[in-house]
This record gives structure tokens, C-alpha cells and sequence, in this order.
């Protein structure tokens, strides 16, 4: 099979990968388990000069890698560049704070007592190849948080990235291979997602990670569960943001503004129901929607870009379908909610009001610049 890099400003192919068989993916494991063997032997001292020459490397290339992401992702190139920035100082920040972290640990002598035990130690050691399963969205930063804590403890990592993300998968083996790490212990699997579970069964995988969606943490969670694996899963989310007449009304509508578009409105943890006291609610739709309204939507690769165009069609799509479910349910579009007539797979920023239980986008995740609105007449029916 092969990988594709399609750019979502146009729709343009750029780039396509051959994903790896059956005995490149072998290799890799082999030398994955045989790196970890010498590499947990090493100090937290050279480890951390590792990992600090990584953060100087990355620093050295933002520009370039900021450049790769928002071709791959759409991604505005400004984000892309406080992405990887922020992807640096975390790598500086473990190596600065892992031995401190990963110290022994000795309980009080009362808990020990209280146990039955004359003496009690806690010591932290490396597990071995860790795979990790990353999505798109933040393609260098959710690599990154994981890959500099596992290094830093000793482990060695497998990375399974999202397919429409090679460039930004490889140059991440790349970066740490010029730091200094040995070929094995920071390695990019380009395969499709159907190979995910073979890997995670092999007796040489000792843990796996996974942000992304609901049903794929579920395959990730009942392999790990079945072959009695550690796992941290992050998955989706349609976080509350909610205004009380305490409230700085001008100051919320401009945080709930970034607060929903930020990366196209393609994140987690990003803000998606806004749930405002009635009594401050006409007051902050109407900033809020001139908000959104304001935002510049165009080309990612240009510095005064705001929002950007959603990473894929099938995307765009699915929002789509959730606008047009709630439009049909009675919910109000305040703004947004037409796919603009140019290339590339954009949606502008969108505010629906009068959304209720019973519409999709009131159940389901809205990945992108779209935002729900409801009244409350108190917290305790806000929170509800």
C-alpha cells in the first residue's frame, strides 16, 4: 500500500510514501528490543544532553518543520511554528526534570509499619518498546510529549503516526537520530492502521499510547487489556465553556473565540458547547459571533492566516453533516455554515444557538471551527 501527503489548502497530492511490509516493520522491532537492552543502561545525563541537542536541533529547523506540518495538515504556518516551539521547551523541561522525577523512592516509615514491612522502596525502571499511536492534529507536539518522558526514563519508542503525516513522522526519526539517540531508540513505522494490532501483540511491545478516536482507543485498549499491557489513551471530547454574570463578557467572547478555532478547531481539548447565563447571553453571542465573523479563513501559509482549511475532505464532511442535521432540528446559524467556493477543504468558523439534546452536534464532537450555543438560566443548570 502506499501513504499519501494531500494538501488540504488544495486538494494537490504532494508527496507519496510506501508504507513498510511485513519484514522492514520485523527489522525495526528487532532493533527496537535490541537498543532498549543497552540504551535503559545509560545515565539521566546522557539522555538529557540528548535530548537537549534535540531541542536545539528543532529550534534550528521550526521553520522548515513548521512549513511541513501545514502543508500536511493545514495547520496556519503561525501555529505550526508555536507548535514546534512548545514541542522544544517540553523536551528541555524532561531533560531537565526526569532524574528528579524518576528518583527512588522511600515511604515513610508509618506507612511501612502499617503495612507489615520493616522497609519499603519504590524504584521506577524502563519498560522497553513503547508504541505510540498519534493523530494529526498537533503532529509534532502529541509525538513529542510522549517520546521526551519515555527517552528520558529509558525506554524506546515505535511510532505508528496518522497517514496523512508522513513527512512530519519521518523527520521526527530524523531529529532524534542527528541528537545523538542510537538508530533504535526513536523509530517511525509508516503503516496503515490495520497493522496496529500484530505490533501491539508482539511480546516485544511492553506499552502503547494513543490519542485520537473513541473507536480506535477501544481496539488499542481491548488488544492491551487482552495481552495485559500498560496504556494511557486520550480520546475524544466536547468540552463545556461556561459564561456566568460574573463574568468579563468582552474578555470571555474573546478567549471562547480562540478558545474554539484555534488549529481549525481541530482539537480534544478545545472548547466546543458554550453555555451562557441568560442574564449575560445576548450580550456575549453578539461578541462572540462578531468574533467569529472577524476571523481571516485562507491560505495556512500566509502569516496573517487564521483559520485554515480542515486537514481532510472526509472531515469537512462529517462537519458538514452535523451543521446541516442541527439546521434541520431548528437550530439557528448565526454564522458560517456554507463551505466557501474556492479549493481546498475549508469551513468557516460557525456558531449555531438553539441547538438541543436530540441533534447530533449536541451528542457528538464537532471537529472544527464550529460552536454550539445554550442558555442557563444558574450553574446548577449550566453544569447539567
Amino acid at each position: 500500500m502506499s501513504i499519501a501527503t494531500v494538501n488540504p489548502a488544495t486538494g494537490e497530492t504532494l508527496k507519496t510514501y510506501q508504507a513498510m511490509g511485513e519484514e522492514e516493520i520485523e527489522r525495526r522491532l528487532q532493533l527496537a528490543e535490541a537498543t532498549f537492552r543497552t540504551y535503559r543502561t545509560t545515565s539521566f545525563a546522557e539522555r538529557a544532553r540528548m535530548l537537549e541537542r534535540a531541542a536545539d536541533l528543532l529550534d534550528e529547523d521550526r521553520d522548515e518543520i513548521a512549513r511541513t506540518m501545514t502543508a500536511e495538515m493545514g495547520k496556519p504556518v503561525t501555529q505550526a511554528r508555536a507548535e514546534a516551539a512548545k514541542c522544544a521547551k517540553a523536551m528541555r523541561w524532561y531533560a531537565e526534570h526526569a532524574e528528579e522525577l524518576l528518583a527512588d523512592e522511600e515511604p515513610a516509615a508509618a506507612d511501612v509499619s502499617d503495612s507489615g514491612g520493616s522497609r519499603a522502596l519504590v524504584r521506577y525502571r524502563p519498560l522497553g518498546p513503547v508504541l505510540a499511536v498519534m493523530p494529526w492534529n498537533f503532529p509534532l507536539w502529541q509525538v513529542v510529549r510522549f517520546a521526551a518522558p519515555a527517552l528520558m526514563a529509558g525506554n524506546v519508542g515505535l511510532l505508528k503516526h496518522a497517514s496523512n503525516v508522513p513527512g512530519t513522522a519521518l523527520y521526527l526519526e530524523d531529529l532524534f537520530h542527528r541528537a545523538g539517540f542510537a538508530e533504535g531508540c526513536f523509530q517511525t513505522l509508516l503503516i496503515g492502521s490495520g497493522a496496529v494490532d500484530d505490533i501491539l501483540r508482539d511480546d516485544r511491545v511492553k506499552a502503547a499510547t494513543l490519542t485520537g478516536s473513541e473507536p480506535a482507543g477501544r481496539a488499542v485498549a481491548s488488544t492491551a487489556g487482552e495481552m495485559i499491557k500498560k496504556t494511557v489513551l486520550e480520546l475524544g471530547g466536547s468540552d463545556p465553556f461556561v459564561v456566568m454574570p460574573s463574568a468579563d463578557v468582552r474578555r470571555a467572547a474573546e478567549v471562547a473565540v480562540t478558545a474554539r478555532v484555534q488549529n481549525n478547531g481541530q482539537s480534544c481539548i478545545a472548547a466546543k458547547r458554550f453555555i451562557v447565563h441568560t442574564d449575560v447571553y445576548d450580550a456575549f453571542t453578539e461578541r462572540f459571533v462578531a468574533g467569529m465573523r472577524a476571523l481571516k479563513m485562507g491560505d495556512p501559509t500566509q502569516e496573517d492566516t487564521e483559520v485554515g482549511p480542515l486537514a481532510s475532505e472526509r472531515g469537512r464532511a462529517d462537519l458538514e453533516e452535523l451543521v446541516d442535521d442541527a439546521r434541520r432540528g431548528g437550530a439557528e446559524v448565526l454564522c458560517g455554515g456554507e463551505r466557501p467556493a474556492w479549493p481546498g477543504w475549508y469551513y468557516p468558523p460557525t456558531v449555531l444557538a438553539g441547538v438541543t439534546r436530540e441533534m447530533r452536534v449536541h451528542r457528538e464532537e464537532a471537529f472544527g471551527p464550529v460552536a454550539t450555543l445554550y442558555r442557563a438560566a444558574d450553574l446548577d443548570e449550566a453544569v447539567l
